[in-house]
């Protein structure tokens, strides 16, 4: 960790919560007898808006604070979280336009804004300035919900947030008198808050986690190899988010006034701050229900405003931001060189990821196989907006009560970062009955590693070869038989012609290069032959294979390349 790292309280006195400080909300989350919960702050909100604002003196934090965007915009910082550890020159201040917009202060970002009261001239608030406000309101509010003074977090991250900006943010946590515990990626929390539930099976597989966002929308594919994670590729995108269904949204409003009372609301910075809070409001009803109420008093020129939307009108406003996600959902897979019939799981996380839309598109890009975790797809589904908060909340139940000092070399990129295999491993048994191959260690296995398999010997016993062998999986693409023309008919005739074109794909395993033979022989009859594939931090690999229930058996280990 950094070097800015605060010496925090002994383990036996911290009281840790896990924080998602994201860029439009952020949680608060806390463990009780294993299991997290996400704390409400004292306007009972769990999602809290990362917005800070200043009325004569007052400073105002969360909802509060987004409700002064109508009426106080110039002295409300709103949308600053990915600022920190950044260039002026390098920033987007584009979600910043209904707020105090960013200024440049010693070739960082800042904000000029009145927080002092009175006449006094506009104070200058480093962005780092402002997460520490933030982070200190946060921890407050945790701290009057369970009674007692938090001092430590474990606080959740994008994936490209980088070196620099993790350090400003560690500086602003410290200064805020918070001891950070742990920085945990978002896509990796998200994980862990699932299989973290007492009803859940750690096997190996291979998830998409969405995490669909206010400002942002980060996708990540994560290979979780016996209990441990590691991120094959990652795709970050600013273009399709939920701030682009509340645009959508606008327009849609915009012009449906602008059609009754021939003025447009989005010339006026009052108006559409309105316009713009309502349709947030209307997209969030309509994530729940199937239709959705906008109504606005005075949104322009003194007209009230009040119109009902269904959940196809607004499917069909946000026709393009939902194809969008679809191609940064797909991209990601093909990043990390898989298929979609690759994907054991896809986790949906963020605000966003409650729009029902969504979830059902996803469901229609992978195979049924394949499970999505979201409210609209799955009633196992923890709630998107908690997800990140609550694995952080786990980790840092998990790791309190060691040494600062344990838990920065336990988490240090030289020993977190470990190596992985690149291609899978297998056995294929030779016998009176052909060949069979069983997959033994998936691709992308940390290491070292150990896996067991049982095979089947034949029935009748007797010798059995055994071929370890590298391998990968391959999508099998056959097109479907067509069906007879009718011959009286052209509806049928143009009917049956679409599924000439339909094709059916399916994963099935290549074999690649042979590691090791062995021969087990006289096996009894009904036997089974136990193989077991251990490969050493080094890459090395030693095979064992012996009949079950007999005596020896057949050792070997092969270099690492």
């Amino acid at each position: 960790m950094s070097d800015n790292t605060k010496a925090g309280p002994e383990p036996s006195e911290r009281v840790a919560i896990g924080l998602t400080f994201g860029n439009s909300n952020s949680s608060i989350a806390y463990t009780v007898d294993d299991k997290a919960e996400v704390i409400a702050n004292e306007d009972g909100d769990r999602q809290i808006p990362t917005v800070l604002s200043y009325v004569d003196g007052d400073e105002y934090y969360g909802g509060q604070a987004k409700n002064f965007l109508v009426r106080n915009p110039d002295n409300t910082i709103a949308g600053f979280r990915d600022f920190l550890g950044q260039e002026f020159k390098a920033v987007d201040p584009t979600h910043c336009h209904a707020s105090a917009h960013p200024q440049e202060a010693d070739g960082s970002v800042s904000f000029a804004v009145k927080d002092k009261g009175g006449e006094e001239a506009a104070s200058t608030v480093p962005v780092g300035e402002a997460a520490t406000r933030y982070l200190r309101r946060l921890v407050g509010s945790a701290t009057d919900y369970l009674g007692k003074k938090v001092t430590s977090a474990v606080i959740t991250v994008p994936t490209n947030f980088s070196e620099k900006q993790r350090e400003a943010l560690i500086k602003a946590a410290n200064d805020a008198d918070i001891e950070i515990l742990q920085i945990v990626s978002d896509p990796v929390a998200a994980v862990l808050a699932y299989d973290a539930r007492p009803e859940a099976i750690i096997e190996d597989k291979i998830i998409v986690v969405a995490d669909l966002g206010g400002t942002r929308s980060d996708v990540a594919v994560v290979a979780s190899r016996g209990g441990m994670y590691t991120i094959l590729a990652t795709a970050h995108d600013y273009e399709f988010a939920g701030v682009h269904l509340d645009q959508a949204l606008m327009e849609h409003f915009a012009k449906e006034f602008q059609k009754k009372h021939s003025v447009d609301p989005r010339g006026n910075a009052r108006s559409l701050a309105k316009l713009r809070l309502e349709s947030e409001a209307a997209k969030r009803a309509l994530s729940l229900g199937a239709n959705a109420q906008f109504s606005v008093e005075s949104l322009a020129d003194g007209f009230d405003f009040s119109v009902t939307i269904n959940r196809i009108r607004f499917e069909m406003v946000g026709r393009k931001v939902f194809e969008g996600f679809n191609r940064l959902i797909e991209g990601v897979v093909k990043k990390a060189g898989l298929d979609v019939l690759d994907i054991d799981e896809v986790i949906m996380c963020g605000g966003t990821s409650h729009i029902p839309r969504i979830a059902n598109n996803f469901r229609g890009i992978f195979p049924e196989s394949t499970e999505i975790l979201a409210p609209a797809t799955s009633a196992t589904a923890i709630n998107p907006s908690e997800l990140t908060a609550r694995g952080a909340a786990l980790q840092a139940s998990l790791i309190q009560e060691y040494e600062a000092t344990d838990i920065e070399q336990s988490t240090h990129p030289a020993v977190t970062t470990v190596k992985h295999i690149s291609n899978a491993i297998g056995v294929i048994t030779v016998g009176p009955n052909g060949d069979e191959f069983t997959p033994v260690m998936p691709i992308e296995t940390a290491v070292p590693a150990r896996r067991t398999v049982r095979i089947a010997a034949p029935k009748e016993g007797g010798d059995v070869l055994i071929k370890v062998v590298e391998g990968g999986t391959h999508i099998k693409v056959t097109k479907a038989e067509p069906k007879e023309k009718a011959e009286d008919s052209d509806e049928d005739s143009d009917f049956d012609s679409d599924d000439e074109d339909e094709e059916k794909r399916e994963k099935i395993w290549k074999v690649g290069s042979l590691l090791a033979e062995a021969a087990i022989k006289g096996i009894k009859a009904g036997g089974q032959v136990e193989v077991t594939i251990n490969v050493l931090a080094d890459l090395s690999v030693t095979v064992t294979a012996r009949e079950v229930g007999g005596k020896g058996g057949v050792r070997g280990t092969l270099s690492g390349q």
